[in-house]
């Protein structure tokens, strides 16, 4: 069976347990002829797929009640794969999402941690760094590196533990969140986990 996550650069297929990427400006998703299901975040991509019989869409599955209609189908796709904890998803921007007893109860999103490094460097050179996952949180920094990082990676953590559940992490920038989250579980297939779930779900109602 062949899944694919199609972001805005990028088709991400999964086949067994073997992954594989494809750019979208020079992939043609019409030379695949077996049955693909899919999720995707790109709207140009999307139209070309609906044109396509052997391409399903597994977002016309989402039960949408229950999430907010600007909400980003990858998200959803993130937060059905886990009944009770908090997802922190770290792509591009990082998304924290709060699951409690299979109800999703809402969630925040921070700049990813390239976003917020450029913002930085883009108010001064005096202020480009990179983001230091060592600091010690426990007390004020006393450096420009440290004091940027503090900023960005105290209220994400405190949030992230205020609710006191169990911590799924994924995306890209998820084995460097974890220098933060010592007790989270990293999850890179998540969104592929909930696609079969969700497929596995229709197909038994």
């Amino acid at each position: 069976m062949l899944f694919c996550d199609i972001g805005n650069t990028s088709y991400h297929f999964l086949k067994g347990k073997k992954e594989f990427k494809k750019a979208i400006d020079s992939f043609d998703p019409s030379t695949i002829k077996e049955r693909i299901y899919y999720i995707s975040v790109n709207r140009d991509v999307s139209q070309k797929l609906h044109l396509l019989e052997n391409w399903i869409d597994l977002s016309s599955f989402i039960d949408w009640e229950k999430y907010y209609g600007t909400m980003g189908v990858d998200r959803i796709f993130a937060i059905e794969a886990v009944d009770h904890g908090i997802i922190v998803d770290a792509g591009s921007a990082i998304t924290v999402d709060v699951v409690r007893n299979g109800v999703f109860e809402g969630g925040s999103i921070y700049l990813g941690l390239k976003a917020i490094e450029c913002a930085y460097k883009n108010i001064s050179p005096a202020l480009e760094t990179a983001i230091n996952f060592e600091l010690d949180m426990s007390c004020l920094p006393k450096n420009t590196k440290d004091a940027i990082s503090y900023a960005y990676l105290k209220p994400l953590r405190d949030e992230v533990f205020s609710h006191n559940l169990p911590i799924v992490l994924t995306g890209g920038d998820a084995n460097k969140l974890k220098k933060i989250f010592p007790e989270a579980k990293i999850e890179t297939k998540l969104i592929f986990t909930s696609m079969k779930k969700m497929l596995n779900k229709e197909r038994c109602d």
